[in-house]
């Protein structure tokens, strides 16, 4: 049965003063994107566990991994487009149970074509489950798109209608969480960091091994309001990807 979604415009603008001036700073574009962020963040060009990565599959490190434990029970609260990404805030008790310890999912974006690569390709499209804990520390899920149809795609619904930049729109839906991970939750693991600026390290980074799909047109949408939102892989350095 198809999610039924309603959806109202917020038409105040969700950015305070101070994050509007850095969103107005660093970007994608030629003169301020990449390759120049570390004129924002000395972290983003001196750092040496910076993410994205490629995973290269026949270089990887045999660890017991222990498996993910999921408890998504909570709700979309409304989309957001910040002016760098199409950003889902979340509501109620979403967590994620990682090292024996609770991750609260604060929010999950969207980035044109993936930033994490596999074997030097990029899938079309990657999400970040963006998690807390207690104290702070943060652990992203990241879920891979490739392009196809599905019998009831709740994301293909929830990106059919997009906010302008600044903006957010409301949502009231029956749409569940927990079905937008793959049914399958193995993972490559690497320490990493955030993939804009401040590029803050000291992020656990959990690459679903299986991807998700997405259907042509919400993937046009979403990548023509967004625009190519991608930062290059960062260098391995002494970091090891573990499966």
């Amino acid at each position: 049965m198809k999610n039924k979604i309603t959806l109202a415009l917020t038409l105040t603008s969700l950015l305070p003063f101070s994050q509007a001036v850095v969103a107005q700073s660093w970007g994608y574009g030629a003169d301020n994107g990449p390759a120049h962020w570390g004129s924002f963040s000395s972290t983003c060009s001196q750092g040496k566990n910076q993410s994205p990565i490629d995973i290269e599959t026949q270089s990887l490190t045999a660890a017991e991994m222990t498996p993910l434990e999921f408890d998504y029970s909570g709700a979309i609260d409304n989309v957001t487009n910040n002016g760098h990404t199409i950003q889902i805030n979340v509501t109620g008790n979403n967590t994620l149970k990682l090292d024996q310890q609770t991750f609260s999912l604060k929010q999950f974006h969207f980035h044109t074509p993936s930033e994490n690569t596999i074997n030097g390709k990029h899938a079309s499209l990657e999400a970040h489950f963006v998690h807390a804990n207690d104290n702070g520390e943060l652990a992203v899920v990241a879920v891979m798109y490739d392009i196809g149809k599905r019998e009831d795609s709740a994301l293909s619904a929830l990106l059919n209608t997009l906010p302008a930049n600044g903006q957010s729109i409301k949502v009231e839906s029956d749409v569940r969480l927990e079905p937008l991970l793959p049914r399958v939750h193995n993972y490559y693991r690497y320490n990493g960091s955030l993939t804009t600026p401040p590029c803050s390290e000291g992020v656990r980074w959990i690459v679903l091994t299986d991807p998700q799909f997405i259907e042509q047109a919400p993937l046009d949408n979403l990548s023509g309001t967004m625009g190519n939102n991608a930062r290059p892989t960062q260098p391995h350095n002494a970091r090891l990807i573990l499966k």
